[in-house]
């Protein structure tokens, strides 16, 4: 079906305003670092700590809503910052009296680093590291004295130093304990289970459909922190992870049930259905495992579709799993080494390094030589928004625009309305507050605008945070906004037209992968395992889709062609309603299992690549009840896998970088 602009323009709104929605974890969240950021302040501009704006900016890097991975951030960044600032020592002893070796010194490890980050392990610290040893060098070179260098690398520290001190004493004040997330998690999905089966709205459907698109990586997460941790015991660990992986079955079929209006059950039997997921709800927020679940439903359930009796079978082996004990499991993971496979044979590594250096370098050059240190922040931007695809790239930079032009707004409000009527640094604290708050809310959401509350708490404290105590000079605050535009706008230029690389390149690699993971699904004999897998899966098609769609921010010469990213954006739907028909429908006595996982493998075979040997053909075994079967419905939406992916539609031609 074709989607006309209006209908396109409408999607986009309603997708941009869930972005935004509020939920109670993103609440506590922004509201734990809004204050980690206040105090931080407080701190600084008590101590008058240099770059206080810094220190309350880098408590946005060391704080997740998970606890545990706050306080391991926590500790873990200032030692690395400790080893880095013994480099930047050892380094600058070296080239501090040289220009033009200071140049080369951070042209060499910004290069170093950055190929690290795209070819290792070091992916989501070496951008920042080079930031930092980048950074550390260029200000040394404008410090005359020994001592006051040595002064200014020891306060670099202690900027890193106390944002981390006081998140540890916040999170272990006010963050919530993992296991209680988990089980909260578990409840609210729970509740919009039973919400959308008492007739809920269009926005509770597309809520819990959003939910089981997103798998249940968090709330797995939150237990493999717990376990971390020690802060539950064993057993009811693996009751939590089976209490996990039973709700996304339940979702699931929930899901499938209203999505399809052909199956229709009586209000008594939804009502019944609803009454026992709430009280399931209710159990799991107590917290007491194992418990007791009831099943029983009115005699009106007895005349229903086939398809029904199999949904509402899948949702009553669901909730009588809940609470089954074992031990928890993680999932079973390939572990690869420090380099990632193609790290010294795959050309891209190096170029990104290259032109993230060379964006890097003339933008330190550029406010040397302006004799402009005002708008040093150009050179911080590049490696914050340096991404290895262009479509990543120009996502995270217009993202950073807004934010920063929104921030940079409320600052420069901030320094003309508030400031001025401020006597104390307690009244300062309070604007830090709110500011931080609002910054942190949007980094607490999607991916897609999480770096938009970076950038606005980046610029809101450039502009608000200029000394020890409430300061008014506007031009600091130009002078820094300035620079990141600088840095925005040459990060664009160098990534978009500089080697860039297409986001597509990685789509059918990514779905022959999550192909390859359904055929296990088939074949899997274990409930836990089938869910888990299925999680999994759902997971990584909402990755692909988000490449799909980031796409768009690519330029004409190596974006992909709108027909082939339908198809793919096809493929992807089709294959997020597979995942789900398949786990309703592994126990069924009538889905082929053995031809199945053939075609499966199949079609991941022919979007990986080119193969030597065609597939043979498969035949199809029609369930025998027909159409309103699960089985039936799985052999359908292969058969548009199949159509979806027939030569023509994925092929070279229609996308011209996907295998080049």
């Amino acid at each position: 079906m074709v989607v006309s602009a209006g209908e396109r323009e409408t999607v986009l709104r309603t997708r941009w305003l869930q972005l935004l929605a509020p939920n109670s974890e993103r609440l506590e969240f922004a509201t734990r670092l809004a204050v980690i950021c206040a105090v931080t302040t407080l701190v600084t501009e008590t101590y008058q700590i240099p770059e206080a704006a810094l220190a309350a900016y880098v408590a946005f890097f060391f704080n997740r809503p998970e606890r545990t991975l706050s306080l391991i951030l926590s500790v873990v960044f200032p030692l690395v910052i400790t080893v880095v600032i013994a480099v930047i020592f050892l380094v600058a002893d070296i080239v501090i009296d040289d220009a033009m070796w200071r140049v080369i010194s951070i042209a060499v490890i910004s290069f170093g680093l950055l190929f690290l980050g795209s070819a290792s392990r070091l992916r989501p610290i070496a951008g920042i590291i080079a930031l930092i040893i980048g950074y550390g060098l260029a200000l040394l070179g404008t410090i005359q004295t020994g001592e006051l260098a040595t002064r200014g690398l020891l306060y670099l520290w202690l900027c890193i130093a106390t944002p981390a001190g006081v998140s540890i004493l916040v999170n272990l004040l006010l963050a919530p304990a993992p296991r209680r997330t988990a089980e909260q998690a578990i409840a609210d999905r729970l509740k919009l289970c039973a919400a959308v089966l008492r007739d809920g709205d269009n926005t509770a459907r597309s809520a819990l459909a959003t939910k089981v698109r997103h798998g249940m990586a968090p709330v797995l997460g939150e237990i493999r922190f717990a376990k971390i941790e020690k802060s539950a015991s064993v057993g009811d660990l693996g009751a939590l992870q089976q209490a996990a992986l039973c709700c996304f079955a339940l979702m699931s079929a929930v899901d499938a049930l209203v999505s399809n209006p052909e199956v229709e059950l009586p209000r008594a039997v939804r009502r019944a259905l609803a009454d026992t997921i709430e009280e399931l709800a209710r159990l799991v927020e107590r917290g007491g495992y194992p418990f007791e679940v009831t099943w029983q439903l009115p005699p009106s359930s007895a005349n229903l579709s086939p398809l029904a009796h199999e949904l509402l079978a899948a949702i009553r082996d669901a909730v009588m799993q809940f609470a089954e004990a074992g031990p928890a499991q993680a999932p079973q993971r390939k572990e690869g080494g420090f380099f990632v496979a193609d790290a010294f044979t795959n050309p891209e590594h190096v170029q990104y390094a290259l032109k993230t250096t060379a964006a890097a370098v003339f933008c330190y050059l550029l406010y040397s030589l302006l004799d402009w240190p005002g708008i040093h922040t150009c050179f911080l931007t590049v490696y914050i928004v340096a991404q290895t695809t262009a479509a990543e790239s120009v996502e995270k930079l217009s993202l950073r625009i807004i934010g920063c032009l929104i921030g940079a707004a409320a600052g420069i409000a901030a320094i003309v309305f508030l400031i001025p009527a401020l006597t104390t640094v307690g009244g300062l604290v309070i604007v830090v507050l709110l500011g931080a708050w609002a910054a942190a809310y949007v980094a607490a959401g999607s991916p897609r605008i999480s770096y938009a509350g970076f950038q606005l708490a980046f610029a809101f404290f450039l502009c608000v945070i200029q000394g020890s105590g409430p300061s008014f000079d506007l031009t600091v605050a130009r002078d820094r906004v300035i620079g990141i535009l600088i840095g925005n706008l040459v990060a664009y230029l160098t990534f978009a037209h500089v080697w860039p690389v297409t986001i597509s390149r990685r789509v059918d690699p990514a779905l022959a992968g999550a192909l390859g993971q359904l055929a296990k699904l088939v074949t899997a004999k274990e409930p836990r395992e089938r869910r888990l897998l299925a999680s999994e899966v759902q997971e990584a098609l909402t990755k692909v889709e988000t490449d799909i769609e980031l796409a768009h921010y690519e330029p004409h010469s190596i974006r992909s062609s709108p027909i082939w990213l339908a198809a793919r954006r096809s493929v992807v739907e089709n294959s997020q309603s597979l995942g789900t028909l398949l786990l309703l429908s592994a126990d069924s006595r009538e889905l082929s299992r053995v031809a199945t996982q053939t075609r499966l493998e199949g079609l991941a075979r022919r979007l990986a690549g080119p193969s030597d040997t065609p597939s043979a053909p498969v035949p199809v075994v029609e369930p025998a009840r027909g159409w309103q079967t699960l089985p039936a419905r799985v052999n359908h939406s292969l058969r548009a896998l199949e159509e979806a992916l027939t030569p023509g539609v994925g092929d070279t031609e229609a996308n011209p970088h996907a295998h080049a």
